[in-house]
């Protein structure tokens, strides 16, 4: 048996990362993933010469220039500003929310006339709240009228919000949305960062790139023969699920998962933008999202290819997406970070292993101060 340094435990971002920057100060490296394909979410495939994110639209977004420098020294990336529109009864509103969604919704035209009728109706929350006995938000509802206003969250965040997480607002926690971005300027960039974009040749390239001289296997479940591949290594790299490592003794944490279906159609474009969100709550999906919109090159093409986006209850052999940080898995999360604590030659991190929805730079500026 071939003996590493590292055993990394999933293929995602974070371990390919950690195999990067570990493989380049002479350490070596085993990179095992029980799916049949490394890269974990980040995965592409060319359907019809489109590229297609397997798992859902993926645009790294950073305001960290050592974020930025350190991935474009792996593969190029082309600038792409992500521009997204919301559906609400075959009417279309700009995202996030800008001028451009104001006038679309009341017709207003200048910055004042928007504040004004959102102060009004967050003002007229309030009072209602106050009548309820409440000082403080309760739920997301609560907070999202507060934030934003009744015609806004009615339209354009109570349905899509109830259909991703499989619960109605007024029992979701508050936390989960305590910001909103409202602008009000005509912006339709949805993030604030200073540097956007999405590999050239996509994220299959940049993941090859950060995997290069390490050794990878897939199809290859850790827990599986779990004594056989902890004897591979001085050390493991955990990047899975927190709770299955410890054998869910304290029980089984809560995740949303997500339902993908793709769709070739003989037409150039389908709707004109990357990714269009469906807020109605009778409409089954979440998101439309149409490929070649995120590369330019592809534009020509007299096909296209669209995926739908369904969000689904986690169950056992599904893949897990949005940790539901609400008070009761918050909690039992935290009985496991004192587990992992105890595990001296186990390095515990990513989305999964620390049950935090993550954005991709972040992941990276994590692995690079751990390296630090």
């Amino acid at each position: 048996m071939k003996h590493y340094d590292y055993l990394i435990v999933g293929s995602g971002l974070y371990g390919a990362t950690f195999a990067h920057l570990a493989t380049h100060r002479g350490k070596k490296c085993m990179v095992i993933d029980r799916r049949p394909h490394l890269g974990g979410n980040l995965r592409c495939e060319e359907i019809e010469g489109i590229t297609v994110h397997s798992y859902g639209p993926h645009i790294f977004h950073t305001s960290n220039k050592r974020v930025w420098d350190f991935v474009n020294s792996i593969t190029p990336f082309e600038p792409f500003i992500n521009m997204p529109l919301a559906r609400y009864r075959y009417k279309l509103y700009n995202l996030p929310f800008n001028m451009n969604t104001f006038y679309q919704m009341w017709g207003c035209t200048t910055p004042a006339e928007a504040k004004c009728i959102i102060e009004q109706q967050r003002q007229e929350a309030l009072w209602q709240m106050q009548d309820d006995g409440a000082t403080e938000p309760r739920n997301l509802e609560e907070q999202a009228l507060l934030l934003v206003g009744r015609d806004i969250y009615e339209q354009l965040i109570k349905g899509y919000t109830e259909k991703q997480w499989g619960r109605p607002c007024s029992e979701l926690p508050a936390f989960i949305i305590r910001r909103l971005p409202v602008r009000y300027t005509f912006d339709n960039n949805y993030f604030n960062d200073r540097y956007q974009g999405i590999p050239l040749h996509g994220y299959n390239k940049l993941i090859e790139g950060l995997l290069e001289g390490s050794d990878t296997q897939t199809n290859a479940d850790f827990f599986d023969n779990r004594s056989y591949w902890e004897r591979f290594a001085d050390n493991i790299v955990y990047t899975g699920p927190l709770d299955q490592y410890f054998g869910c003794q304290h029980g089984h944490l809560e995740w949303r998962s997500l339902h993908f279906e793709n769709t070739i159609l003989p037409i150039s474009d389908y709707q004109g933008n990357a990714i269009v969100n469906y807020t109605d709550a009778d409409v089954p999906y979440t998101r439309i999202i149409e490929h070649k919109h995120f590369v330019g090159s592809y534009a020509a093409l007299d096909k296209t290819v669209i995926t739908h986006e369904y969000p689904a209850e986690y169950t056992a052999g599904a893949e897990p997406y949005y940790p539901i940080n609400d008070e009761r898995n918050t909690k039992m999360a935290e009985l496991y970070y004192e587990l992992a604590k105890k595990e001296t030659r186990v390095h515990f991190g990513g989305r999964l292993a620390e049950y935090k929805y993550y954005d991709m730079d972040v992941i990276v500026e994590k692995v690079l101060d751990y390296f630090k």
